[in-house]
């Protein structure tokens, strides 16, 4: 009987600490984690935004009358010097450090930082700073998934999942949509639909709502209008939506980055930036004051139908496009969910009350075209279509919404995609070579454009030229192959040197015949921004050596060539472009591995370290030299390693200590900010 119970015993131990239960109780934990947090991130909101009013009215106003131009200013001053002072540096902000994360460092995030990155959020969002609580949101729940996966040591596979979990999480409370929050673990974070994660996102995400609606009830993030879809009648309609929507999202993409690039190129200091756009916030908000903070509240006004003109929809439009980049390129903390769909919900009322209004028959309702736009802009910017889609559909629990919601994100998506492949979130890992498919990096060869390596045409002959014309330029550019053009200068054909041969060993044939009656008219032709992977497959495929470069919006324009010849060089750039890819992904896990800082520095050819020995330099106490890049190999240096000129170090140090590692190896007589 002994024997019995104790067999029990340990079948039921092995039951309850099996790795599957493990995985349950993670998911669990994550959820109802992320959920206590993330409300009491949106409290801190709520308390710093009364906390400035209060103080506004109690202080500021005995001095000045317009005292709540000044909250803005107050936020940024804070956040400034959090920002400089105790924020460390991070290499990608947001969703895409996550992205980055999972993608290059198994999951690793250091979440020690998180509290006080949602601290910033909160006060950059409670004093009026035109940035979302819903990326923080993601990070608070991605972060506790790290940090449960690295406490108990889970592989790096399972760490993924850990933080995707997180993500649903996150964004499950903060919208009370758990299947959203499941589409955007998938879409955004691991990038595909996994069998094996989708039961720990559904649990993490399906708690954490749970959670939510137990607390603060079950109401969706937004109010629900009065709508109806009539027929297949208004879908032109809601094309039309869809289309605006792209240029909307590809506007704001473009300005996010343009700020961003402005304050990085800036000399102003770090805690001076968010100070300056506050006052301009501040300034803005006195007049517009529906542009301040999340935009939660302005677009459940739009949703129900407060009476706005078309014309001030516009410009609060255009007004939070712009300030939600200067807020987040100056330095305040927080994200772009909920500006795109305020972006969205303006789009969407203004446009839908222009139509009503030109087609008053069809009995168009605003609040429909409001709904479906917050959906598109959102889908055109974060590149999510499910996640959109599902979002809206939970919001409303309607399935009549969902024909003209699914037409307008596609169109989004696609136009927005043709004119900028990367996403609000990717673009930035884009631009520092890192091209993420299916949740990983993808082959650099595919991130090589054909523009980027394209060759000037070597020559070129009329169709009514003398084949002799079209033999000499062969033989005086050593070239298989040249285009041939019509009068107007456009593209008809390629005549090569086989074809030339092949019309000699006719008989009655001379070189004084035209070009035009023997060249190829069969064109191949490759796009500029197609990348050299696609040209090469069509290359291969059809056994030819070269290929004309053509504009999209006029297959007949010459613009370019490219021929193998581009296509070796073209692949020597992408081994110098992957071994500098390799080096920042040895980094991000340096740096996730060690939670320490990780600069990279280039050792220009007038360095007075140019030829000495790594241990003769007198690195600061702390650093460690890591990683070395020369051309393209990646090398573990050891103390009697030789500097050369060229050179890539990857080096751990103290961000105290990073002004000093700079000053090593800049020039003798060059200044070091």
């Amino acid at each position: 009987m002994n024997q019995m119970y104790k067999n029990l015993w340990l079948r039921l131990q092995s039951g309850i600490f099996s790795e599957r239960s493990r995985h349950v109780a993670s998911a669990l934990s994550i959820g109802v984690l992320t959920s206590l947090f993330v409300l009491l991130f949106k409290n801190i909101i709520k308390w710093t935004a009364g906390g400035l009013e209060i103080a506004g009215e109690h202080t500021l106003a005995a001095y000045v009358s317009w005292w709540p131009l000044l909250l803005p200013v107050l936020g940024g001053l804070v956040v400034g010097f959090m920002k400089q002072r105790l924020i460390k540096h991070e290499r990608y902000h947001g969703v895409a450090g996550i992205m980055q994360a999972v993608s290059l460092a198994g999951g690793r995030l250091p979440y020690r930082r998180i509290p006080l990155k949602a601290l910033a959020a909160a006060i950059s969002i409670g004093s009026g700073a035109s940035v979302g609580p819903e990326d923080p949101s993601v990070q608070i729940g991605s972060g506790i998934g790290s940090m449960i996966g690295q406490i108990f040591h889970m592989s790096e596979d399972r760490l993924r999942v850990l933080v995707a979990t997180g993500a649903a999480s996150g964004i499950a409370t903060a919208f009370n949509a758990p299947i959203a929050g499941v589409f955007f673990a998938m879409e955004l974070i691991l990038g595909e639909y996994e069998s094996g994660a989708f039961g720990m996102l559904v649990l993490g995400a399906v708690t954490s709502a749970v959670v939510t609606r137990g607390l603060v009830g079950p109401n969706p993030a937004f109010p629900v209008p009065q709508y109806a879809f009539h027929g297949v009648h208004e879908l032109p309609f809601y094309l039309i939506l869809g289309l605006l929507a792209a240029f909307v999202s590809l506007g704001y993409i473009r300005a996010l980055y343009l700020s961003h690039d402005w304050f990085k190129e800036s000399r102003l200091p770090v805690w001076v930036r968010p100070v300056l756009i506050g006052l301009l916030l501040g300034i803005v908000g006195l007049y517009v004051p529906q542009i301040l903070g999340d935009g939660h509240e302005t677009t459940g006004e739009i949703l129900r139908g407060r009476d706005m003109l078309p014309r001030f929809l516009l410009l609060i439009l255009v007004l939070k496009l712009v300030l939600t980049a200067l807020s987040l390129g100056s330095g305040f903390v927080g994200g772009v969910f909920a500006p795109s769909l305020m972006l969205g919900a303006a789009l969407g009322d203004a446009f839908g009350m222009v139509i009503a209004h030109l087609f008053p028959g069809l009995t168009l309702q605003p609040s429909a075209f409001a709904l479906v736009g917050m959906a598109a802009v959102l889908a055109g910017a974060v590149r999510a279509p499910g996640t959109a889609v599902m979002l809206l559909f939970e919001m409303t629990n309607d399935y009549r919404i969902f024909l003209p919601l699914m037409f307008a994100v596609v169109v989004s998506m696609f136009v927005s995609e043709l004119l900028e492949p990367e996403s609000v979130y990717t673009l930035s890992l884009a631009r520092a070579g890192i091209r993420l498919q299916r949740g990983r990096d993808v082959d650099v060869m595919q991130s090589l454009s054909v523009g980027s390596v394209m060759e000037q045409v070597p020559g070129e002959v009329h169709e009514d030229a003398p084949l002799r014309e079209a033999w000499e330029i062969l033989q005086r550019t050593h070239v298989h192959g040249i285009p041939v053009l019509d009068k107007n200068d456009e593209l008809v054909g390629i005549i090569s040197i086989t074809d030339i041969e092949r019309v000699l060993m006719q008989e009655g044939v001379s070189l004084d015949a035209p070009v035009g009656r023997f060249c190829s008219r069969h064109l191949l032709v490759t796009y500029e921004d197609e990348t050299i992977q696609q040209s090469l497959q069509r290359m291969g495929t059809y056994d030819v050596g070269r290929l004309p470069v053509v504009r999209r919006d006029n297959p007949r324009q010459l613009i370019g060539w490219i021929s193998r010849n581009a296509i070796v060089r073209a692949y020597k750039l992408a081994l110098i472009q992957r071994a500098g890819q390799h080096h920042h992904a040895e980094q991000v896990r340096m740096e996730a591995m060690s939670g320490a800082d990780v600069i990279e520095v280039d050792i220009p050819k007038d360095s007075p370290l140019v030829g000495r020995r790594l241990c003769d330099v007198p690195w600061p106490h702390d650093s460690l030299v890591a990683s070395l890049q020369r051309g393209f190999q990646l090398l573990i240096p050891h103390g009697n390693t030789v500097l050369q000129a060229g050179d890539r170090l990857g080096i751990v140090v103290h961000p105290s200590d990073e002004a000093q590692v700079y000053r090593l190896v800049a020039p003798q007589g060059d200044s070091v900010e």
